[in-house]
């Protein structure tokens, strides 16, 4: 062959180069075919000496001759692009590899030219071409399923799992989606996503067995495989408008943990019959982590209602008066995330006028939602005994007696009993503590006065032993009842202090005359500035005043100013 050279890979007989296992053609500048191997012939017959490349060869093969051809003018000396340049057109390489199809086949042809000649060496990539592609498709399976499991998993509220399940499924699996729940009050919670990616929530009393597959699938278990469904057949709330007609429907089961979850209802308009095998196996998966994240999502609800239900059993009574008698508390449990703790206080009205009003103020041992159940336990026990109020030592004594037959003797309780009876512009006050700090009366001229009032703490010992004292309050004067809380606030300069007694004695005795709110906003305000931004136990704060007359200030009747007598 003249002109051809061993560059080229042939041979002064030729016969290497004609029994390479690849397809091989060699062109000239002209287009026009100048050999072509055994093998070649067999892949492309009319690819034989003298016929155009153009007519003979895959037009993607002829256009990166042409390119070829061209790169090789402009860089002669090894006939490739340098990197960097202007990249070439139909997919092409930088270094002239340029890959299409033959048939049903792919191949890549790689360039290498001598002169005005370009020897195209073909290799059958098709094996290689489809597993990249599968290879594609499933690291975008699988980044759609790491997407959506954090997406899923960054919440736990229903309704948003609900949303971002059916959005995600028309986005990525259909044309449309709608996520089922099990019945609520005999109407199924549903939110559907269509093709423009809007997510609508809705509430249908619908039948789950004109769907068929839904019903088992809302069921939960047994798991079942997905279930087609005839678009003819399906009833009207399913397809919605804006998806046209619907070309195919699948429903698939969204399992829970061990409850079941809902049901995801797939939806493809008109040309689109089925799933491929590969979209129902990534359509199972989402469905399970989708039904996983639901089902959590469903059990926290639960869960917290529960815990709300239970918490506003326990937390404190709103104060402001009591059978004609100025009240007020404050209260700040221990941990920030919490909204009860160990103290307590109760308020419970007299049951006949003139009778005894009682306050109880407690502290039970330990913090947390462990001391929270003690206190509601102790709370639930004085109501019971309010009958017998009149006899605080008998109160404590019962009190006592329920503790110690829980089993429970490492948690005890200390608490002060304060029954309240108005006499004109007085207040006489019975008060009991058992193991309490005794209450602090504020006179109107500043003094600070302890209440003669101990006892035995309430839990620990078969006995309890009290000693109840007897106080008058004249109008304007506050009794003030407090947890341990206030006066053991470890805190100061060096976070080293308790608050203390003597601190809190100092700052009432410039409270004489104040109302009960300023009382024990301040009491509670400064322990609080003492703590600092450092831990602190329960504090609870309790003030008992007794009436001043009437209020004759023009602002709200209850702050300091003019009163009658």
């Amino acid at each position: 062959m003249t002109g051809l050279t061993s560059s080229l890979g042939q041979d002064k007989t030729g016969a290497v180069w004609r029994g390479a296992p690849h397809p091989v053609l060699v062109v000239d500048a002209a287009g026009v075919i100048a050999q072509a191997n055994d093998v070649a012939l067999r892949l492309l017959p009319a690819a034989a000496p003298g016929a155009s490349l153009a007519d003979a060869a895959p037009a993607w093969l002829s256009q990166a001759h042409d390119q070829a051809l061209t790169a090789g003018a402009a860089h002669p000396a090894n006939g490739t692009r340098p990197a960097g340049g202007t990249p070439p057109a139909n997919g092409t390489r930088p270094d002239g590899v340029v890959r299409g199809p033959v048939g049903e086949a792919t191949f890549e042809a790689r360039p290498a030219r001598d002169g005005d000649l370009v020897a195209w060496w073909l290799s059958d990539v098709t094996d290689l071409e489809r597993a990249t592609r599968a290879l594609r498709v499933e690291r975008e399976r699988t980044a759609f399923l790491d997407t959506a499991s954090s997406e899923l998993l960054s919440s736990l509220n229903l309704d948003r799992c609900m949303e971002v399940t059916a959005r995600l499924a028309a986005r990525h699996l259909a044309d449309a989606a709608l996520v089922i729940l099990p019945p609520h009050r005999r109407r199924h919670p549903i939110a559907y996503c269509g093709p423009d990616g809007v997510v609508v929530r809705e509430e249908l009393a619908v039948d789950p067995e004109t769907v068929p597959g839904l019903a088992e699938a809302l069921q939960g278990y047994p798991p079942l495989p997905s279930r087609w469904i005839d678009p003819a057949a399906a009833p009207g709330w399913l397809a919605r408008d804006g998806l046209g007609a619907v070309g195919s429907m699948v429903v698939s089961a969204l399992p829970g943990h061990g409850v079941p979850a809902g049901a995801l209802v797939l939806l493809r308009g008109g040309g689109q019959s089925c799933f491929s095998d590969g979209e129902e196996v990534i359509a199972r998966l989402f469905a399970a982590r989708a039904g996983a994240a639901m089902s959590a999502a469903r059990l926290y609800a639960e869960q917290a209602g529960i815990t709300e239900t239970l918490m506003r059993e326990l937390l404190p009574p709103r104060v402001r008066s009591l059978e004609g008698v100025e009240l007020a508390a404050r209260y700040r449990p221990s941990e920030h995330t919490a909204r009860v703790g160990g103290d307590f206080y109760d308020l419970h009205p007299s049951a006949e006028p003139g009778q005894e009003s009682l306050v109880v103020l407690g502290d039970v041992a330990g913090k947390g939602l462990e001391a929270a159940v003690l206190t509601g336990k102790i709370r639930h026990t004085l109501q019971a005994l309010l009958p017998l109020a009149d006899d605080h030592q008998r109160v404590l004594e019962l009190l006592n007696g329920v503790l110690l037959k829980s089993g429970e003797r490492t948690r005890f309780v200390t608490l002060v009993l304060a029954s309240i009876r108005r006499a004109g512009g007085r207040v006489r006050l019975r008060l009991t503590s058992a193991g309490h700090a005794p209450p602090l009366i504020v006179r109107g001229d500043g003094r600070v006065e302890a209440a003669s009032t101990r006892g035995t703490l309430i839990g620990m010992l078969e006995r309890v032993t009290s000693v109840t004292d007897t106080v008058t309050l004249e109008p304007g004067e506050t009794c003030l009842l407090f947890t341990d809380g206030i006066t053991e606030a470890m805190g100061g300069p060096l976070g080293d202090e308790m608050f203390g007694e003597e601190r809190l004695l100092e700052d009432l005795r410039q409270c004489g005359g104040m109302p009960p709110e300023a009382i024990a906003e301040r009491v509670e305000m400064l322990a609080s500035q003492w703590v600092g931004g450092g831990d602190h136990d329960d504090m609870a704060v309790i003030a008992i005043t007794a009436p001043r007359g009437a209020h004759l200030s023009a602002v709200g009747g209850l702050g300091r100013g003019r009163f009658t007598a």
